[in-house]
């Protein structure tokens, strides 16, 4: 279970809103005091570990950025959104960052709200309001990836890779 305070975004946030280019060149600790810097400037030193984003519709859409890295160095918990781009979706899976699609989140949660989120049984409860909200629960290999902190970790675990090495 991962308990945070929410902060909220709209629909189609796109990587490039996230992660703009001129950051792509910068080391990730770095890079990730970029977040949201034409939106949001200054976000990144607000946001505390374990806090937990949520968005509107088609979160992610656009470029195969690496925000899931980002999100991760800044401490967020947990990507929560009405829907995803299915790449930027998978890119979070494969990082080892929780994600969810929860339709009506974004009418449910006002940003700083403290949330609830089970990421194995897709649920996710308002604390604030008490609302509770579902979805559709993943598949277990996605669910393993996720518990194991990505899919370079699971094939390191299984065998599939050397430890420390990507090949």
């Amino acid at each position: 279970m991962l308990s945070g305070r929410s902060w909220t975004f709209g629909d189609e946030v796109t990587t490039d809103d996230m992660f703009p280019g001129y950051a792509m060149r910068l080391p990730i600790p770095q890079a990730a005091h970029e977040m949201f810097d034409a939106s949001r400037k200054g976000w990144p030193e607000m946001v505390r570990a374990g806090d937990i984003v949520v968005g509107g519709a088609n979160f992610g859409l656009g470029s195969s950025r690496p925000v899931a890295l980002l999100f991760r160095e800044l401490g967020v918990a947990c990507l929560l959104a009405e829907s995803f781009n299915s790449l930027f979706l998978r890119n979070c899976i494969n990082y080892g960052l929780p994600i969810l699609a929860v339709p009506g989140i974004s009418s449910a949660v006002t940003e700083g709200d403290e949330l609830s989120v089970d990421i194995v049984n897709a649920t996710v409860r308002n604390n604030s309001t008490g609302a509770v909200l579902t979805s559709k629960p993943y598949p277990q290999f996605l669910v393993e990836i996720l518990q194991r902190g990505g899919l370079l970790q699971r094939l390191e675990e299984d065998g599939y890779l050397r430890p420390g090495t990507t090949d």
